[in-house]
């Protein structure tokens, strides 16, 4: 039952496989470019899988700020992360233990998270690591042909690789939208609040990793108001 759970979930994770290798590689490229080696820039993929992390992270080793800096910035942009393994974690059940949490938690990514939620009540910790496995061979493996492209690419060509990740995620969550009420209500919440930090004055100069987290906590709390989900419906 788990090694057909764990097969589905990989089956089901190609597409964010797929989408991660092409970002991925504009990672390695940018990682090399910063002055990284490519085992460097393969080792931060393999242990991290965080998009956003990452990418923030190589600017602050280029700048060549203090590890502090560099603690704070990863604190603030995966904080999200925090939310969405509470969400997991009623999803999953009590019956599940320390260790499978903590692989769940490891391969816990905005699309894999929006796999494994898409499931519903049927989720296993054998089907999300299974998809997230896979995701992660498509990140690391990206990351290693990038990091060995290195600048042969043009920059405007790297660039464009990031434009996927963003095109992958929407691809999954406007499905659930058409099927779940509470989930198009909290993505236009998300979009309203994150407009607001985009384009209003003061609430602009709010750093991108924060203005992530005000907006997702915004939306969450009041999808969760307006929307409460009871005990009896998540034990079933």
């Amino acid at each position: 039952m788990k090694r057909k759970e764990f097969l589905a979930g990989m089956k089901a994770g190609m597409p964010v496989c797929v989408g991660y290798f092409s970002v991925s590689f504009g990672f390695g490229a940018m990682a090399i470019a910063q002055g990284l080696t490519i085992w460097q820039a393969i080792l931060i993929s393999a242990s991290n899988l965080t998009s956003a992390g990452q990418f923030a992270g190589l600017t602050v080793i280029a700048a060549g700020a203090a590890i502090l800096e560099m603690i704070l910035t990863q604190v603030v942009i995966n904080s999200r992360y925090a939310l969405m393994s509470l969400a997991l974690g009623q999803r999953l059940g009590q019956n599940v233990g320390t260790l499978k949490r903590l692989a769940v938690a490891f391969f816990n990514t905005d699309e894999v998270f929006a796999l494994g939620m898409s499931r519903g009540k049927n989720l296993t910790p054998a089907f999300f690591v299974g998809a997230g496995t896979v995701a992660a061979i498509g990140w690391t493996s990206g990351t290693a042909l990038g990091a060995v492209a290195g600048s042969l690419l043009p920059v405007s060509v790297r660039m464009a690789l990031g434009v996927m990740l963003y095109g992958m995620f929407i691809a999954i969550v406007v499905p659930q939208t058409r099927e779940e009420k509470p989930i198009l209500i909290s993505v236009i919440l998300a979009l309203i609040f994150s407009c607001l930090f985009t384009w209003v004055p003061y609430l602009n100069q709010v750093s991108g990793g924060l203005a992530i987290v005000i907006c997702t906590v915004l939306a969450a709390a009041l999808c969760a108001a307006l929307f409460p989900v009871h005990d009896e419906e998540v034990a079933q």
